[in-house]
């Protein structure tokens, strides 16, 4: 299974109907800063029928050195965290099925 990447994600922008390849990624680039710069901001990003970016924050909490034993706190921080959507969740559970129906749909569209 192949990594999908930002060039992969312009390329398919371009082949949906963009003008030119520069285009397709200026317009990737802009939508990932803002996703990026809302979140840093610590509001949460929702992408409808894809799923929910979240910050969430963590308190400090005790843990240990794996290679001395030693007990250390770890600081607080944030994290981002990702829940897909039930529609993204129906379609990684079952992608074949799930493909052949957006063939369909795909091929009695105009």
């Amino acid at each position: 299974m192949a990594t999908v990447t930002k060039l992969y994600l312009a390329d398919r922008l371009l082949a949906a109907g963009m003008e030119n390849h520069a285009e397709a990624v200026k317009l990737l680039e802009e939508s990932l800063e803002l996703i990026k710069d809302t979140l840093a901001g610590g509001e949460n990003v929702l992408v409808s029928s894809f799923g929910k970016f979240s910050v969430r924050e963590k308190k400090a909490r005790q843990g240990r050195n794996p290679k001395t034993g030693e007990a250390l706190t770890i600081a607080p921080r944030r994290v981002v965290t990702f829940h897909p959507s039930g529609e993204l969740r129906q379609r990684c559970k079952h992608p074949d099925r799930d493909a052949a129906e957006r063939e369909v749909f795909s091929s009695s569209t105009p």
